[in-house]
């Protein structure tokens, strides 16, 4: 069996890992773990189930799994931090969440199904200069400072995505080269760009040093190469001068005040902006993984209490809560949810990451989608390329049953994050607009594709469950209505009606329609909440 992922092709008959076509040497204990992980991907595995698997049985000391788990994504490029092929479910176990295809046929096969699952050039140079910053490297001598090198990153992308007449791709897409050797000319093949920016940082006590290099992506060249070096507390400035000097090399002509206009200081105390970076990404995994991010933030945000970002991202960390079900709508954090995003977009006027936060968590802890919308719209008049507020757009448009407009908003979120991780959103919104515009065969087709990348998404199994009842596919259905139940056996429309209905007060008739297709597929009834 050859199982392939990204450019990656494990051979279980020749027990071989390859990338393109080399050969990646892999001790036997390890190709087990990623042999077990790939076969078992729809699941999160336990300890005790890899113990079994791949020790046989024996049970072994923690350190020892963390250090076989980490050299398993070391062997495909992934990392603990990044998580983009091997994620941890905190106090669950790990799943694989690559996209994986399967192939029969002869060893020699492998280097032509690579070459098939190789992202295939074609998006197109858009209409204006466009860029990717990818991951810097890490000259620090310390992996635990991958956070300060990666939130730098995120920054300069942020700075440069606030010029209006540049393309920026998301630093998501751009995460999936992270460990990789890749040329310009390649990713700018790939992501459909112009130019690449690509660098290291190195820190130091209490200074940094960035070295950064722009090349010309159609033919490998190196534009501008520049060596920063500064103080800690200069770290925002730095970012703009990178903003600043990349801009000015693309376009020789830019105005100044466009620069200016592009500069972002989250915030003047260092040890919050840490913490801030800290508690990225709002973890998604478990509520105990939220919650710390949330302390984290409470933590920054007693540092400075005019940190929009660490507001926003606060507040989108109840957002979390409310759609994964960890909060009812009656809990008192709904309401300390909303008040964090109350004051991220007062004090995040100018700040594009916290309007578009606060303004998700506004429709959704509030059901308030006029004032969400106008937030996100806010958001990408001073960030254009924000693929989330894009994304964010396109799902309160889809709610309010305005299918083109979500459909061209979802489309630019894509443009702009070719290679997300969290893809399936993208057909789960898709997907839901097509459902609120009444075309189910449409939307079926949209979340199998949400299926085919997260198997055992419980957003995609209950839109599913509701499309397919409409569709008259009533036992399909009725597979993900079981599957919802395995995972909380007191799911029942009721919940769904609380967890919907908000986001749903401008179209009452869609909303009842969802149940339908939900009742008809065998989802309980129950007593309102």
């Amino acid at each position: 069996m050859l199982y392939l992922f990204e450019d990656y092709a494990l051979d279980t008959e020749r027990r071989e890992l390859r990338r393109g076509d080399g050969l990646i040497a892999v001790e036997p204990q390890v190709f087990d773990l990623l042999e077990y992980l790939i076969r078992n991907r729809e699941r999160v595995v336990s300890k005790d189930d890899v113990f079994a698997a791949v020790w046989n049985g024996r049970v072994v000391s923690e350190s020892a799994l963390t250090t076989r788990i980490n050299a398993v994504r070391g062997a495909v490029g992934d990392s603990g931090e990044a998580q983009r092929m091997i994620r941890t479910f905190r106090r669950k176990g790990i799943r694989f969440v690559g996209a994986v295809r399967e192939e029969r046929g002869p060893a020699d096969a492998v280097p032509a199904a690579i070459a098939a699952q190789q992202p295939q050039p074609g998006l197109g140079v858009p209409g204006k200069p466009s860029i990717v910053v990818l991951p810097f490297a890490n000259r620090s001598g310390d992996p635990g400072q991958d956070y300060f090198v990666d939130g730098m990153v995120q920054e300069i992308t942020i700075a440069l995505g606030r010029i209006p007449w540049l393309f920026v791709i998301a630093s998501s897409s751009a995460f999936m080269y992270k460990g990789r050797l890749v040329d310009a000319r390649q990713v700018g093949g790939e992501l459909g760009v112009g130019y690449v920016l690509d660098g290291s940082v190195r820190k130091d006590a209490n200074r940094v040093r960035i070295v950064v290099e722009l090349s010309d992506a159609s033919n490998n060249s190196q534009i501008w190469a520049e060596g920063l070096d500064g103080e800690l507390t200069s770290v925002f400035e730095m970012h703009d001068r990178v903003a600043a000097s990349v801009s000015a090399r693309i376009a020789p002509r830019l105005r100044s005040v466009e620069v200016e206009l592009a500069r972002r200081k989250p915030t003047d105390n260092l040890t919050a902006y840490d913490l801030f970076l800290r508690a990225l990404p709002p973890h998604r995994d478990s509520l105990g993984q939220n919650e710390d991010s949330l302390k984290l933030l409470y933590r920054a945000i007693e540092l400075d209490p005019s940190f929009a970002a660490a507001y926003g991202l606060a507040a989108y960390c109840y957002y979390i809560q409310a759609v994964y079900g960890w909060l009812a709508p009656s809990d008192p954090r709904a309401t300390e949810g909303l008040r964090l995003a109350y004051l991220a977009a007062e004090k995040g006027e100018n700040d594009a990451e916290a309007l578009w936060m606060a303004g998700r968590t506004i429709a959704t802890l509030a059901g308030d989608i006029e004032h969400g919308l106008a937030l996100v719209e806010k958001s990408l008049a001073l960030n254009p390329n924000s693929a989330s507020a894009w994304w964010m757009s396109g799902m309160f448009y889809a709610y309010l049953g305005q299918a083109d407009t979500a459909l061209e908003h979802f489309g630019r979120a894509r443009r702009l994050n070719p290679l997300d991780p969290s893809g399936h959103a993208h057909w789960l919104g898709t997907a839901l607009a097509y459902f609120y515009a009444g075309e189910y065969s449409e939307a079926k087709l949209a979340i199998d594709k949400a299926l085919a990348e997260w198997p055992t998404s419980r957003a995609a199994l209950q839109h599913k469950a509701a499309i397919c009842g409409l569709l008259g596919q009533v036992e399909e259905g009725r597979h993900c209505v079981q599957q919802l139940l395995a995972a909380d056996s007191r799911w029942d429309l009721s919940a769904v009606r609380t967890q919907v209905a908000p986001r749903s007060r401008r179209n009452p008739g869609g909303l009842e329609k969802y149940l339908e297709g939900l009742r008809l597929c065998g989802l309980p009834e129950s007593e309102p909440r």
